[in-house]
């Protein structure tokens, strides 16, 4: 066996030489465990944010009667010289609208046509004059309502207006319910209601329901030029005015 110099190898020599061929180490004590560092205290939750009660702000005053009228002239003036659209290329003049503009009752066709186009009066052909008789059969005088169309120049050959065209025309609509402040409004037709009430739905389901726009009601019924088409339609568009008469004359009572 190899000799291990030093005091250290001299005691071992011994005890190997007494027979103590395994050496153990006694265990000493323990060593004491590292402390963990402290831990440090959770931050304070933030102070809840205090609401501020703010008062809402007041409605708007309505527009006086002169401003509307104002407004609607403004807006006349402004489509007799609209290039928004295609249809400004084949016009020939613009049909902006006719009526009471403090009517109670405003119709909503679809766009002119050709006697229209020639006139620049809405609804002044054979449709015309067969809104002229529905609007007398509820008591009412053309002269007493307000007639508009979606888009104010005739699409060429009588199509429907396009969306874009729509869309372009748009303001001056919206422009002119907001003017007159009608009591209801009737969409004529599936394109007319499609247009103002912005969605795609069959003019069957959009019949016998009302709607609202700006907040006025809205009533769909058949185009006078489907009356003369297919006259059986022509009852069904008498049951949707004589719900317009009502609501017209409910509202005429509540203002009492």
């Amino acid at each position: 066996m190899a000799r291990i110099d030093g005091p250290l190898g001299d005691a071992l020599t011994d005890l190997l030489e007494l027979g103590f061929a395994d050496l153990y180490l006694q265990p000493g004590p323990p060593l004491p465990a590292a402390a963990a560092p402290p831990r440090p205290e959770p931050a304070p939750p933030p102070p809840e944010p205090v609401a501020v009660e703010q008062a809402a702000p007041p409605p708007p005053a309505p527009a006086s009667s002169e401003t509307r009228l104002a407004s609607l002239d403004q807006l006349a003036a402004e489509a007799q010289v609209c290039e928004s659209c295609r249809l400004c290329r084949t016009r020939n003049k613009v049909v902006f609208g006719s009526g009471d503009p403090r009517a109670a009752l405003m119709f909503v066709g679809e766009g002119p046509g050709a006697e229209e186009d020639r006139q620049g009066l809405p609804f002044v052909g054979p449709a015309g004059e067969l809104l002229t008789k529905i609007i007398q059969a509820i008591g009412l005088d053309r002269n007493q309502v307000y007639i508009a169309n979606v888009v104010k120049c005739r699409p060429p050959g009588n199509r429907d207006p396009r969306p874009d065209e729509a869309a372009a025309c748009r303001r001056f609509l919206d422009g002119q319910i907001a003017a007159i402040q009608p009591k209801v409004i009737v969409a004529l037709g599936r394109v007319a209601a499609q247009t103002l009430l912005g969605t795609d739905l069959p003019l069957g389901q959009m019949r016998g329901r009302w709607f609202s726009v700006q907040g006025r009601p809205v009533r769909v019924t058949y185009h006078p030029a489907a009356l003369l088409r297919t006259p059986a339609w022509k009852r069904p568009t008498w049951e949707d005015m004589q719900l317009v008469r009502d609501r017209l004359a409910e509202g005429a009572r509540e203002a009492v």
